[in-house]
């Protein structure tokens, strides 16, 4: 609301000009009120006493590094605090809603907030969530609870045609591109990764110096725009794509075939943060809204996207190279697992990305209505993978509305190997979903091109927020995994995932879904997946 208030007042660059006069007004006043005070009547200091508050808060907001708001706002900033003081008594009006009319998680940004400043995430008084709601999930907890193991698990990437395997952790900062990000964005984030010793997804973006020059390590992700990696009328450049992966900082490729939050369409970035450095980094015109196509040029078929594949880890050198999608058809993933068997190609790993997930603007439609929610989405891609005979080469990521330690034992029983959140890192480098991304004036620096607005965000203080969130969080999930009995990731199964379908019925995940044997759609495939299986073809997208 403050933000609004203030937004209106003063638009754009000029906008942040006026509240450094802003606040030099209110440092005049208040020497003012302090003259008259000391040299004609002590009354003064009625008048005096407020404006030197005022004015000693709204110079310390401007040089504090731990606020971004602050830093933008200064001293009317602080009713978005005064607001979120009060959010414990309001929150019930504002819970986010799942595919299945389940509440999300009523705090999950609270959560990461606390993580990301060391803070305590414990909650008095129990769950609010409704236990008796149809479809309430449940994870097991064992009479017999095993340690928690010292040191986090690493998820290899590397299949057999790989010859620079990768360790990837469990919790990784998802598809967010520079441009999309502020510069400070996402030198917080890759600076965080470093230290944490986790992967950093750029987005379909393109390299920038702000990725490679912390030291993280990278998954560059190639978007149908090949930006930083095309030739002057759209197409891919293999010259150009082989000398940028050849840097030591990028240690894995992934193709983006779709996304969750706009499957089937590509991503817009208004001409207005479109400068002359993110112009260079892509490769397009500055100033112009770059909007990426729909589909991919240099494939049209499930054959050659996996040929496609093979070219890219060749350019590389052998380093993993992988796709990432938003599923929606199990007949055209089926499809592409016929093709990699019949080519004798595989990809190192595939993200899923969950129809709920998504950091980027996208049209409300699609967000909505197309692609599998990522619990139905991870089951399509590991079952298939598994009854191809194809699982055991090929690694697993999960990303969609993954933020707790819960939510990664989760995806992992669901399928995955590991999983990457892109939402709940830009809470911990400070965005408060003020959803104003796509317009440059995000009041955080978090998602803006404008140096004045985006200096607000201290990348110190915001890297060490990243990597305690990481940390924090797949420590929560090793303990939540140990309360289940188990110490390797590898133990989870669907069973200890359960679900109430009815008053007194719980069923596990093992019930709910029908998972596939290795190989087992190559033999005899079950009745419910025969017809997909019988219409899958490696040389159409179209069945």
């Amino acid at each position: 609301m403050a933000v609004g208030m203030y937004d209106r007042l003063n638009s754009g660059q000029m906008g942040i000009m006026t509240r450094f006069a802003t606040v030099g007004l209110l440092i005049a006043c208040a020497v003012s009120g302090v003259l008259l005070a000391l040299l004609a009547s002590p009354w003064w200091w009625f008048a005096a006493a407020p404006f030197v508050a005022v004015a000693l808060t709204g110079a310390y907001d401007l040089v504090q590094g731990r606020h971004s708001v602050l830093r933008n706002y200064p001293v009317l900033g602080h009713l978005r605090f005064l607001m979120e003081a009060l959010r414990p008594e309001l929150q019930q009006y504002f819970v986010e809603r799942d595919y299945d009319g389940r509440p999300y998680d009523r705090d999950t940004r609270s959560i990461v907030y606390e993580r990301a400043k060391g803070v305590a995430a414990e909650e008095p008084f129990g769950t609010e969530r409704d236990m008796d709601a149809r479809g309430y999930e449940f994870l097991v907890p064992s009479m017999a609870p095993a340690e928690v193991p010292d040191e986090p698990p690493r998820v290899r990437i590397g299949g057999p045609d790989c010859g620079k395997p990768y360790d990837m952790a469990l919790l990784n900062v998802s598809a967010m591109s520079f441009g999309s990000l502020s510069s400070n964005a996402v030198v917080a984030l890759n600076t965080g990764a470093a230290r944490g010793g986790f992967a950093h997804d750029t987005g379909e973006g393109g390299l920038s110096t702000y990725h490679l020059r912390p030291g993280g390590d990278l998954v560059w992700e190639i978007g149908t725009g090949y930006f930083g990696c095309r030739t002057r009328d759209g197409d891919f450049d293999a010259r150009q794509f082989a000398e940028k992966a050849a840097h030591p900082a990028v240690r894995c490729v992934s193709l983006k075939l779709s996304q969750g939050a706009k499957p089937g369409i590509g991503g817009v970035l208004p001409g207005s943060k479109v400068n002359a450095e993110i112009a260079s980094v892509r490769g397009v015109p500055e100033g112009e809204t770059v909007v990426s196509p729909p589909y991919h040029r240099v494939f049209s078929t499930p054959r050659e996207l996996v040929r496609f594949l093979a070219r890219m880890r060749e350019l590389t050198d052998g380093k993993p190279v992988g796709f990432k999608l938003c599923p929606g058809s199990r007949t055209q993933f089926l499809a592409v697992c016929k093709a990699m068997r019949a080519e004798g190609i595989t990809p190192d790993f595939i993200v899923v990305d969950g129809a709920e997930g998504g950091t980027g603007a996208a049209p409300l439609e699609f967000a909505d209505n197309l692609g599998m929610p990522l619990t139905e989405g991870l089951f399509t891609v590991h079952s298939a993978l598994t009854g191809t005979g194809l699982r055991d080469r090929i690694r697993i990521g999960a990303s969609g509305k993954v933020a707790t330690g819960s939510d990664i034992v989760k995806r992992l029983i669901m399928g995955a190997d590991y999983t990457n959140a892109a939402r709940a890192m830009m809470f911990a480098v400070g965005c408060i979903q003020a959803q104003r991304c796509h317009t440059n004036r995000c009041p955080t620096g978090v998602t803006t091109q404008d140096p004045r607005r985006a200096r607000a965000l201290d990348v110190a203080d915001k890297a060490a927020r990243v990597t305690r969130y990481q940390q924090a969080t797949v420590h929560s999930a090793l303990q939540i995994m140990a309360a289940m009995g188990v110490r390797d990731t590898a133990d989870l199964g669907p069973h200890l995932l359960r679900r109430r379908e009815d008053h007194g019925e719980f069923r596990s995940y093992a019930e709910l879904y029908e998972w596939l044997s290795p190989g087992e759609l190559l033999a005899a495939p079950p009745a419910h997946w025969a017809a997909d299986w019988q219409a899958a073809d490696p040389d159409t997208f179209t069945a």
